[in-house]
Protein backbone atom coordinates (compact mmCIF):
# COMPACT_ATOMS: atom_id res chain seq x y z
CA UNK A 1 0.00 0.00 0.00
CA UNK A 2 1.43 3.43 -0.92
CA UNK A 3 2.38 5.94 1.73
CA UNK A 4 -0.41 8.42 2.41
CA UNK A 5 -0.03 12.18 2.19
CA UNK A 6 -0.53 12.34 5.95
CA UNK A 7 2.37 9.93 6.53
CA UNK A 8 4.81 11.76 4.25
CA UNK A 9 3.77 15.16 5.57
CA UNK A 10 4.40 13.83 9.09
CA UNK A 11 7.89 12.70 8.05
CA UNK A 12 8.56 16.07 6.45
CA UNK A 13 7.27 18.11 9.41
CA UNK A 14 8.87 16.06 12.18
CA UNK A 15 12.12 14.88 10.62
CA UNK A 16 13.06 16.91 7.54
CA UNK A 17 11.82 20.46 8.03
CA UNK A 18 13.89 22.97 9.98
CA UNK A 19 12.08 23.57 13.31
CA UNK A 20 10.89 27.08 14.13
CA UNK A 21 13.24 27.44 17.11
CA UNK A 22 16.27 26.53 14.99
CA UNK A 23 15.16 28.90 12.23
CA UNK A 24 14.97 31.69 14.83
CA UNK A 25 18.41 30.79 16.20
CA UNK A 26 19.97 30.80 12.72
CA UNK A 27 18.26 34.09 11.85
CA UNK A 28 19.72 35.71 14.96
CA UNK A 29 23.20 34.34 14.30
CA UNK A 30 23.13 35.50 10.68
CA UNK A 31 21.73 38.92 11.65
CA UNK A 32 24.63 39.45 14.08
CA UNK A 33 27.10 38.58 11.32
CA UNK A 34 25.37 40.93 8.87
CA UNK A 35 25.41 43.79 11.39
CA UNK A 36 29.09 43.32 12.18
CA UNK A 37 30.08 43.02 8.53
CA UNK A 38 28.02 46.09 7.60
CA UNK A 39 29.77 48.12 10.31
CA UNK A 40 33.20 46.88 9.33
CA UNK A 41 32.63 47.58 5.65
CA UNK A 42 31.35 51.08 6.45
CA UNK A 43 34.17 51.94 8.83
CA UNK A 44 37.12 50.38 7.02
CA UNK A 45 36.38 50.46 3.30
CA UNK A 46 34.81 52.63 0.60
CA UNK A 47 32.42 49.82 -0.37
CA UNK A 48 28.76 50.83 -0.19
CA UNK A 49 26.33 48.04 0.75
CA UNK A 50 22.89 48.98 -0.57
CA UNK A 51 20.95 45.85 0.39
CA UNK A 52 21.41 42.50 2.15
CA UNK A 53 19.22 39.52 1.24
CA UNK A 54 19.12 36.13 2.96
CA UNK A 55 18.84 33.71 0.07
CA UNK A 56 19.26 30.04 -0.87
CA UNK A 57 17.36 27.13 0.64
CA UNK A 58 17.02 28.90 3.98
CA UNK A 59 15.07 31.79 2.47
CA UNK A 60 13.08 29.47 0.20
CA UNK A 61 12.05 27.25 3.15
CA UNK A 62 13.40 24.16 1.38
CA UNK A 63 16.31 23.70 3.80
CA UNK A 64 16.70 20.44 5.72
CA UNK A 65 17.30 20.38 9.47
CA UNK A 66 20.89 19.63 10.36
CA UNK A 67 22.05 16.03 10.81
CA UNK A 68 25.38 14.27 10.37
CA UNK A 69 24.63 13.93 6.64
CA UNK A 70 22.54 17.07 6.13
CA UNK A 71 24.59 20.27 6.49
CA UNK A 72 22.92 23.61 7.12
CA UNK A 73 23.99 26.73 5.27
CA UNK A 74 22.54 30.17 4.69
CA UNK A 75 23.36 32.34 1.67
CA UNK A 76 23.63 36.06 2.43
CA UNK A 77 23.79 38.28 -0.64
CA UNK A 78 25.45 41.67 -0.17
CA UNK A 79 24.45 44.10 -2.93
CA UNK A 80 27.24 46.59 -3.53
CA UNK A 81 27.02 49.82 -5.50
CA UNK A 82 29.62 52.22 -6.83
CA UNK A 83 31.82 49.40 -8.12
CA UNK A 84 32.39 48.26 -11.65
CA UNK A 85 31.52 44.66 -12.52
CA UNK A 86 35.05 43.45 -13.24
CA UNK A 87 37.37 40.64 -12.19
CA UNK A 88 39.61 43.13 -10.41
CA UNK A 89 36.65 44.36 -8.35
CA UNK A 90 35.70 40.80 -7.45
CA UNK A 91 39.22 39.95 -6.26
CA UNK A 92 39.40 43.04 -4.08
CA UNK A 93 35.90 42.43 -2.69
CA UNK A 94 36.64 38.86 -1.67
CA UNK A 95 39.99 39.84 -0.16
CA UNK A 96 38.34 42.66 1.78
CA UNK A 97 35.50 40.48 3.07
CA UNK A 98 37.95 37.75 4.12
CA UNK A 99 40.11 40.24 6.03
CA UNK A 100 37.08 41.80 7.72
CA UNK A 101 35.76 38.41 8.82
CA UNK A 102 39.06 37.57 10.49
CA UNK A 103 38.93 40.90 12.36
CA UNK A 104 35.28 40.43 13.33
CA UNK A 105 35.93 36.91 14.67
CA UNK A 106 39.50 37.03 16.07
CA UNK A 107 39.02 33.85 18.10
CA UNK A 108 38.10 31.69 15.11
CA UNK A 109 40.81 29.88 13.20
CA UNK A 110 41.57 31.03 9.67
CA UNK A 111 40.38 27.62 8.44
CA UNK A 112 36.84 28.64 9.46
CA UNK A 113 36.85 31.22 6.66
CA UNK A 114 36.87 29.67 3.23
CA UNK A 115 36.83 31.53 -0.09
CA UNK A 116 34.78 29.45 -2.52
CA UNK A 117 33.92 29.99 -6.19
CA UNK A 118 31.32 32.67 -5.53
CA UNK A 119 31.31 33.30 -1.79
CA UNK A 120 33.25 33.57 1.44
CA UNK A 121 32.05 30.97 3.94
CA UNK A 122 31.95 31.36 7.71
CA UNK A 123 31.44 28.20 9.77
CA UNK A 124 30.11 28.41 13.33
CA UNK A 125 31.17 25.40 15.38
CA UNK A 126 28.48 25.77 18.05
CA UNK A 127 25.46 25.50 15.77
CA UNK A 128 27.16 23.87 12.79
CA UNK A 129 25.79 26.66 10.63
CA UNK A 130 27.71 27.73 7.54
CA UNK A 131 27.07 31.21 6.14
CA UNK A 132 28.00 31.95 2.53
CA UNK A 133 28.63 35.66 2.02
CA UNK A 134 27.97 36.40 -1.64
CA UNK A 135 29.05 39.82 -2.96
CA UNK A 136 26.96 41.05 -5.90
CA UNK A 137 27.63 44.20 -7.90
CA UNK A 138 24.26 45.94 -8.04
CA UNK A 139 22.61 46.55 -11.42
CA UNK A 140 21.04 49.94 -10.78
CA UNK A 141 18.80 49.62 -13.84
CA UNK A 142 17.02 46.50 -12.52
CA UNK A 143 15.90 46.32 -8.88
CA UNK A 144 17.08 43.10 -7.20
CA UNK A 145 19.49 42.22 -9.99
CA UNK A 146 23.27 42.28 -9.92
CA UNK A 147 26.45 40.64 -11.17
CA UNK A 148 27.94 37.63 -9.39
CA UNK A 149 31.44 36.36 -10.15
CA UNK A 150 33.21 33.02 -10.26
CA UNK A 151 36.50 33.54 -8.46
CA UNK A 152 38.26 30.74 -10.38
CA UNK A 153 37.48 31.46 -14.02
CA UNK A 154 36.52 35.13 -13.76
CA UNK A 155 33.13 34.61 -15.41
CA UNK A 156 30.18 36.68 -14.29
CA UNK A 157 26.45 36.03 -14.38
CA UNK A 158 23.46 38.16 -13.65
CA UNK A 159 21.46 37.08 -10.63
CA UNK A 160 18.43 38.19 -8.63
CA UNK A 161 18.14 36.73 -5.13
CA UNK A 162 14.59 38.07 -4.49
CA UNK A 163 13.47 36.65 -7.86
CA UNK A 164 14.82 33.18 -7.02
CA UNK A 165 12.96 33.25 -3.70
CA UNK A 166 9.80 34.33 -5.52
CA UNK A 167 10.23 31.48 -8.05
CA UNK A 168 9.88 28.87 -5.29
CA UNK A 169 7.14 30.82 -3.50
CA UNK A 170 5.12 30.92 -6.73
CA UNK A 171 5.42 27.12 -7.07
CA UNK A 172 4.39 26.74 -3.44
CA UNK A 173 1.29 28.79 -4.25
CA UNK A 174 0.53 26.45 -7.18
CA UNK A 175 1.19 23.34 -5.12
CA UNK A 176 1.00 23.23 -1.34
CA UNK A 177 3.35 20.22 -1.25
CA UNK A 178 6.06 21.69 -3.49
CA UNK A 179 8.50 22.43 -0.66
CA UNK A 180 7.81 19.03 0.92
CA UNK A 181 8.67 17.35 -2.39
CA UNK A 182 11.88 19.37 -2.69
CA UNK A 183 12.92 18.37 0.83
CA UNK A 184 12.16 14.70 0.10
CA UNK A 185 14.30 14.93 -3.04
CA UNK A 186 17.15 16.63 -1.17
CA UNK A 187 17.05 13.99 1.55
CA UNK A 188 17.24 11.24 -1.09
CA UNK A 189 20.16 13.09 -2.73
CA UNK A 190 22.06 13.30 0.56
CA UNK A 191 21.33 9.69 1.51
CA UNK A 192 22.45 8.47 -1.93
CA UNK A 193 25.47 10.82 -1.80
CA UNK A 194 24.70 12.23 -5.24
CA UNK A 195 26.77 15.35 -4.62
CA UNK A 196 26.75 16.76 -8.18
CA UNK A 197 22.97 17.29 -7.96
CA UNK A 198 22.83 20.65 -6.18
CA UNK A 199 19.82 21.93 -4.27
CA UNK A 200 19.08 24.64 -6.85
CA UNK A 201 18.96 21.99 -9.60
CA UNK A 202 16.56 19.87 -7.52
CA UNK A 203 14.23 22.86 -7.11
CA UNK A 204 14.32 23.54 -10.84
CA UNK A 205 13.73 19.93 -11.89
CA UNK A 206 10.86 19.64 -9.41
CA UNK A 207 9.39 22.89 -10.78
CA UNK A 208 9.64 21.50 -14.32
CA UNK A 209 7.87 18.28 -13.32
CA UNK A 210 5.15 20.40 -11.70
CA UNK A 211 4.80 22.47 -14.86
CA UNK A 212 4.58 19.43 -17.15
CA UNK A 213 2.56 17.05 -14.96
CA UNK A 214 0.57 19.37 -12.69
CA UNK A 215 -0.10 18.92 -8.98
CA UNK A 216 -2.52 16.00 -9.09
CA UNK A 217 -1.69 12.71 -7.42
CA UNK A 218 -0.34 11.83 -4.01
CA UNK A 219 2.90 13.17 -2.56
CA UNK A 220 4.44 9.72 -2.84
CA UNK A 221 3.41 9.34 -6.48
CA UNK A 222 4.80 12.74 -7.35
CA UNK A 223 8.10 12.03 -5.61
CA UNK A 224 8.35 8.86 -7.68
CA UNK A 225 7.48 10.92 -10.77
CA UNK A 226 10.43 13.20 -9.99
CA UNK A 227 12.77 10.21 -9.91
CA UNK A 228 11.17 8.76 -13.02
CA UNK A 229 11.58 12.02 -14.93
CA UNK A 230 15.33 12.00 -14.23
CA UNK A 231 15.58 8.32 -15.16
CA UNK A 232 13.59 8.60 -18.39
CA UNK A 233 14.87 11.96 -19.64
CA UNK A 234 18.40 11.08 -18.51
CA UNK A 235 18.63 14.85 -17.94
CA UNK A 236 19.22 15.37 -21.67
CA UNK A 237 16.18 17.60 -22.17
CA UNK A 238 16.78 21.34 -22.13
CA UNK A 239 14.62 22.81 -19.35
CA UNK A 240 13.32 26.37 -19.26
CA UNK A 241 10.52 28.20 -17.46
CA UNK A 242 7.82 30.81 -18.14
CA UNK A 243 10.01 33.32 -16.26
CA UNK A 244 12.80 32.99 -18.82
CA UNK A 245 13.09 35.94 -21.17
CA UNK A 246 15.31 36.44 -24.23
CA UNK A 247 18.14 36.54 -25.03
CA UNK A 248 18.64 32.82 -24.43
CA UNK A 249 22.01 31.16 -24.03
CA UNK A 250 23.31 28.39 -26.28
CA UNK A 251 24.92 25.58 -24.31
CA UNK A 252 26.75 22.35 -25.05
CA UNK A 253 26.90 21.18 -21.42
CA UNK A 254 25.69 17.63 -20.61
CA UNK A 255 22.78 19.04 -18.53
CA UNK A 256 21.05 22.29 -19.47
CA UNK A 257 18.56 23.97 -17.12
CA UNK A 258 18.11 27.69 -17.71
CA UNK A 259 18.32 29.88 -14.64
CA UNK A 260 14.78 31.32 -14.45
CA UNK A 261 16.13 34.77 -13.55
CA UNK A 262 18.85 34.92 -16.26
CA UNK A 263 18.42 33.01 -19.52
CA UNK A 264 22.11 33.30 -20.43
CA UNK A 265 23.05 31.17 -17.41
CA UNK A 266 22.92 27.38 -17.36
CA UNK A 267 22.22 26.55 -13.70
CA UNK A 268 23.69 23.05 -14.16
CA UNK A 269 26.78 23.94 -16.21
CA UNK A 270 29.15 22.27 -13.73
CA UNK A 271 27.60 18.80 -14.09
CA UNK A 272 29.95 16.66 -16.17
CA UNK A 273 28.88 13.79 -18.41
CA UNK A 274 30.06 11.25 -15.84
CA UNK A 275 28.14 13.06 -13.11
CA UNK A 276 25.00 13.16 -15.27
CA UNK A 277 25.20 9.39 -15.62
CA UNK A 278 25.76 9.06 -11.86
CA UNK A 279 22.64 11.12 -11.10
CA UNK A 280 20.53 9.17 -13.60
CA UNK A 281 21.70 5.81 -12.24
CA UNK A 282 20.91 6.86 -8.66
CA UNK A 283 17.43 8.06 -9.69
CA UNK A 284 16.72 4.79 -11.51
CA UNK A 285 17.75 2.77 -8.48
CA UNK A 286 15.68 4.93 -6.11
CA UNK A 287 12.63 4.81 -8.41
CA UNK A 288 12.74 1.01 -8.50
CA UNK A 289 13.11 0.85 -4.71
CA UNK A 290 10.29 3.37 -4.19
CA UNK A 291 7.94 1.38 -6.41
CA UNK A 292 8.75 -1.79 -4.49
CA UNK A 293 8.38 -0.05 -1.12
CA UNK A 294 5.05 1.39 -2.20
CA UNK A 295 3.68 -1.92 -3.47
CA UNK A 296 4.88 -3.89 -0.45
CA UNK A 297 4.11 -1.24 2.18
CA UNK A 298 7.66 -1.75 3.44
CA UNK A 299 9.16 1.11 5.46
CA UNK A 300 12.55 -0.62 5.51
CA UNK A 301 12.77 -0.02 1.77
CA UNK A 302 11.91 3.65 2.26
CA UNK A 303 14.72 3.83 4.82
CA UNK A 304 17.10 2.78 2.05
CA UNK A 305 15.95 5.86 0.12
CA UNK A 306 15.65 8.40 2.95
CA UNK A 307 17.89 6.99 5.64
CA UNK A 308 17.35 5.32 9.04
CA UNK A 309 15.44 8.29 10.53
CA UNK A 310 12.51 7.77 8.16
CA UNK A 311 9.25 7.46 10.11
CA UNK A 312 5.61 8.21 9.44
CA UNK A 313 4.26 8.29 12.99
CA UNK A 314 5.41 8.63 16.62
Amino acid sequence: MPLTNTELRYYDSNVLRLPADKRKEYHEQVDRLIDELRKSVRDRTEIKITKVVKAGSFAKFTILRKTSVDPVDVDVVFYISGKDASQETLDSLNDTIHELLIKIYPNKSVEDFEIQRKAATVTFVGTGLSVDIVPVIEDESQPGYGWQFDIHDGSKIQTCAPCQIKFVRDRKNQDGDFRTLVRLAKKWRNQAEVKPLKSFAIELIMAHVLEVQGNSGSVEQRFRNFLLYIAQSRLKERISFPENNPPYGSFSDPVVILDPVYSLNNATSRISEAEREEIVAAAEEAWEAANFGSAENDNEVWKEIFGPRFKTED
